[in-house]
């Protein structure tokens, strides 16, 4: 699996304005430091949550698309609505229905842009978009075959499967105010202290253990 960012968010969550009130900067002698400051600060936020902050645009690369499965083996290629009747209406037998799902990084998912596979003959296919459903319901986001439909066979290559997508909350302004406010302590922590290493006589360095559980509400705890 390969990721590659296409489109850069074009704003951060937060402005250089509100940064230096936070930090009570009234002059522009630092205005590009802290402006570096904030992109480091929403990178690591967004690494720390594994999300995707303000729009920004991506790619996925898989290098084939992944097989139905029940109970996590592959029996091979048999729609839900081919099992026998009884299976379904036992209680204690569970169907892994989205056993072909791809889960897709970096929510909340906005939309799937393209889906793109290398065929069996080498030809870049753009499969239709009513071969497929996408949930951007989901954390993370997925997108499964359409009902009564497979993933198609590709080609035996690295990154034969290409999806294109749109995650984020949207503009800067729908960025949740818990974030925000980590965004503007860490800033603050990073232009007080511009060296690695603290050094000083009869220095206390105390941590704030509020200051992380901000971004517990955002934490995805994991996606292939």
């Amino acid at each position: 699996m390969a990721l590659k960012l296409t489109t850069a968010p074009t704003a951060e969550p937060v402005t250089l304005a509100e940064a230096k009130a936070h930090l009570r900067v009234d002059v522009a002698d630092d205005d590009l430091l802290i402006t570096n400051l904030i992109t480091a600060a929403r990178v690591h936020a967004e690494n720390v949550c594994r999300r995707a902050f303000v729009t920004q645009k991506w790619d996925l690369y898989l290098d084939s698309f992944p097989k139905y499965t029940y109970y996590g083996v592959v029996p091979g290629y048999v729609p839900v609505d081919q099992l026998p009747s009884g299976w379904l209406s036992m209680r204690n037998y569970a169907v892994r229905f989205r056993g072909g799902k791809i889960d897709l990084p970096f929510p909340p998912l906005q939309s799937v842009d393209a889906v793109k596979y290398t065929d069996l003959s080498g030809v870049v296919q753009t499969l239709a978009t009513n071969l497929y459903v996408v949930d951007n319901i989901s954390e993370p986001g997925a997108i499964t075959p359409a009902p009564d439909t497979y993933w198609p066979d590709t080609q035996n290559r690295v990154n034969a499967v290409q999806i294109s997508f749109t995650a984020g909350y949207g503009a800067a302004a729908a960025v949740p105010a818990g974030i925000k406010a980590w965004i503007l302590m860490r800033i603050g922590a990073l232009y007080e202290n511009r060296e690695e290493v603290l050094v000083g006589q009869r220095l206390v360095v105390a941590d704030l253990p509020f200051v992380d559980g901000l971004l517990d509400p955002y934490r995805i705890a994991g996606y292939v």
